[in-house]
């Protein structure tokens, strides 16, 4: 099973489970007591590779290190019975103290009373659009453990060859980028292409935001309209047309793919949209010193694009710990200690807290290093934080999606298509 099909499993179990579980009642918590000597042992729960099993032991070494009467107990798996396990212990009320969360659950569980307002864990350095991001309805329920941001990649050998010159990035527009496309298509052997897709739910947030809307709201409703989506969509046309991206057969099997054997990866797209973090394994799978760039704007500048940072994942902790007092601590350290960060590096993003990002700076891969670089480049052009997704987004999303690529293969007009998709979204947020 795919990520992405994984990844809507997940959700949808989680989404039941929890809706019943939070309604059970009844006392005990996530944690053991203290024991007669005063040490307190919280249980941690993570999701990664074996490689981030390892750097996370590391990081309750250290911070036990410093804290001898606090013990960490951790719970770690893969991805796909993340989720699953995780709601079977909240319905059981046995949730662990300290939970790795991801944004696509927190307003589930936050709203449903599973987790720990974290009143205590500071957040001074952290950008206010960071720290925002970890907010249901006002309460701090998370904090950012890393920070991405959407971005468009290049392969310089591809541009280069095409004999095209991209546009400056703090200026270009989405035509420019179309016609930027369009002509390394046109200039490049067959089988490489400007672009790969122009899709998925952070480009079209960006697209939404410098129209003045949004994805999703702070209330959970969708801040758009129909004309917005066919507005959308008939960039999607254009696109097509121009022939910036590849056949909408190639679209649909590249999104498939592993990140590893996709168009950017394999050098058969000149740019491609891409959360910053995966710039190293993009590198590292097609050879090239892929360079990084801002999305187009509307306006042409810089802070008008609406970038926005996105929280790789996030940490949070159970309503029901004995202990907050001690899991807050916990979370401070792993949140803002350059300790911390020099052992995590970029495993989960780059650190959120920005004295903490500049310590680890020379510390990092080189391509690594040129994430963090361009998060603190475009610190100053940032829009609104974006709210956290409701229940039953990563459906409404792939509805987008899925409707996009029925224009790309021109089988629906971009009106018709954002009707059907708009109509299926409304339904599925209810």
């Amino acid at each position: 099973m795919s990520i992405r099909a994984r990844k809507k499993f997940a959700a949808k179990v989680a989404a039941a489970t929890v809706a019943a579980a939070i309604t059970l009642t009844g006392c005990g918590g996530g944690s053991q007591q203290a024991a007669s000597d005063g040490t307190v042992t919280l249980r941690f729960s993570w999701w990664g590779s074996d490689v981030r099993h390892k750097m996370t032991q590391k990081l309750i070494d250290a911070f036990e290190a410093k804290n001898p009467n606090i013990k960490i107990e951790g719970e770690y798996g893969d991805w796909s019975g993340y989720w699953d396990k995780l709601a079977t212990q909240v319905a059981s009320q046995d949730a662990p103290d300290v939970i790795q969360m991801d944004a696509a659950y927190l307003g589930e569980y936050a709203e449903r009373g599973a987790l720990l307002e974290l009143k205590d864990v500071d957040l001074g350095k952290f950008d206010q659009a960071v720290a925002d991001a970890g907010k249901v309805e006002g309460k701090q329920y998370a904090v950012t453990a890393g920070v991405n941001a959407q971005v468009v990649l290049a392969n310089p050998a591809l541009v280069a060859a095409s004999g095209v010159t991209l546009p400056d990035d703090t200026t270009w527009t989405w035509d420019e980028y179309n016609k930027t496309a369009a002509a390394i298509t046109e200039n490049s052997k067959g089988g490489v292409y400007g672009s790969g897709a122009v899709s998925g739910d952070a480009p079209m947030n960006l697209w939404f935001r410098q129209h003045g809307k949004s994805l999703f709201t702070a209330d959970g409703k969708l801040g758009f309209d129909e004309n917005d989506l066919t507005g959308w969509y008939e960039y999607q046309a254009e696109l097509r047309d121009s022939k910036a991206v590849p056949p909408a057969s190639v679209m649909t099997e590249d999104v498939t793919a592993s990140v590893d054997q996709q168009g950017l990866a394999t050098n058969r797209f000149a740019l491609a949209w891409y959360w910053s973090n995966q710039l190293g394994a993009l590198a590292k799978a097609s050879g090239q010193a892929l360079e990084i760039h801002r999305p187009p704007s509307t306006d042409g500048t810089a802070a008008g694009a609406k970038q926005f940072y996105k929280s790789s994942q996030f940490w949070s902790a159970s309503s029901r710990t004995k202990h907050p007092a001690e899991v807050q601590k916990f979370i401070d350290f792993l949140s803002n200690s350059v300790e911390a960060g020099e052992i995590a590096l970029a495993d989960r993003g780059i650190p959120g807290n920005s004295e903490v990002r500049t310590a680890v700076l020379p510390k990092l891969t080189p391509e690594d290093a040129a994430t963090a670089k361009f998060i603190d480049e475009i610190s100053s052009e940032l829009g609104d934080a974006v709210p956290v997704p409701p229940a039953g987004s990563s459906s409404v999303v792939e509805a987008f999606g899925r409707y996009a690529m029925e224009v790309h293969f021109n089988r629906m007009s971009p009106a018709d298509a954002a009707k059907k998709a708009m109509d299926e979204a409304k339904s599925t947020l209810g």
